[in-house]
């Protein structure tokens, strides 16, 4: 995934299905300069986020890179 996507998704209404690592996640934040992106699991643990790097979140559909 691309920063301009994460942008999309994040401003989004919609509930759009993001993976990290196979896991479907939440995006919170992210930041621009670094590429990263923070997530937490989509099972509610909201103490669990972690900052991951955007290229490794994938869109449930999109070709694996």
């Amino acid at each position: 995934m691309d920063m301009n996507r994460v942008k999309q998704i994040v401003s989004s209404p919609a509930d759009i299905p993001v993976y990290y690592n196979g896991v479907s996640v939440w995006i919170d934040g992210y930041d621009e300069e670094n590429q990263m992106a923070t997530v937490h699991l989509r099972d509610g643990r909201l103490n669990e986020r972690r900052d991951v790097p955007v290229a490794e979140l994938e869109e449930k559909g999109e070709a694996a890179h």
